[in-house]
């Protein structure tokens, strides 16, 4: 990795402990003016109840399996790929790739962004249907050319993976 690169991992890291410890700074690190407007929000109500439904989590706080490729923290204006995580693998082989937001606390506890075991929880209480076997972890910072590469490709590819599992209902969690 360049010496430039490297600054940049820096500077992303030192705003988002900035910000985690004063919210209020976030307003003048963070232009959301730039942020794409959805048109239409594609919404799916829920069909059935929770307790017939199989359930999976995408979430955007950088989470993958620790063998699986890192998420590109180089390109400035994000990553817009997707990392399959298979919950018969254990937990604790899940790590968190993001320059984007403080995830100290996610690293004691992956829960914190990515609540599996929460859900199973809910599973062995009956409040769910049943917990799939796939999710999926994406970067959560896209931003620029990738936007549409998120919106056309790998979000519709998710979604259409979701359909072939019969997942009912995602629970997306940031980071």
């Amino acid at each position: 990795m360049n010496t430039s690169a490297n600054i940049n991992r820096f500077k992303h890291r030192a705003l988002a402990r900035l910000i985690t410890a004063y919210p209020v700074l976030s307003r003048f690190f963070i232009d959301t003016r730039k942020s794409p407007r959805a048109v239409e929000i594609p919404w799916t109500p829920v069909s059935k109840p929770l307790r017939e439904s199989k359930v999976a989590i995408v979430t955007t706080a950088g989470v993958h399996h620790r063998w699986q490729k890192p998420f590109d923290m180089t390109d400035t204006e994000g990553d817009p790929t997707f990392r399959e995580i298979d919950l018969t693998l254990p937990i604790s082989d899940l790590m968190i790739t993001h320059d984007y937001y403080d995830h100290r606390d996610a690293d004691r506890d992956i829960n914190v962004v990515f609540p599996v075991e929460r859900l199973r929880e809910l599973e062995a209480e009956g409040m769910i249907g049943e917990l799939a076997e796939r999710h999926y972890g994406f970067m959560g910072h896209i931003d620029g050319r990738h936007i549409q590469t998120l919106i056309n490709e790998t979000a519709p590819e998710v979604a259409d993976r979701f359909k072939a599992d019969g997942v009912d209902v995602v629970l997306l969690t940031p980071g």
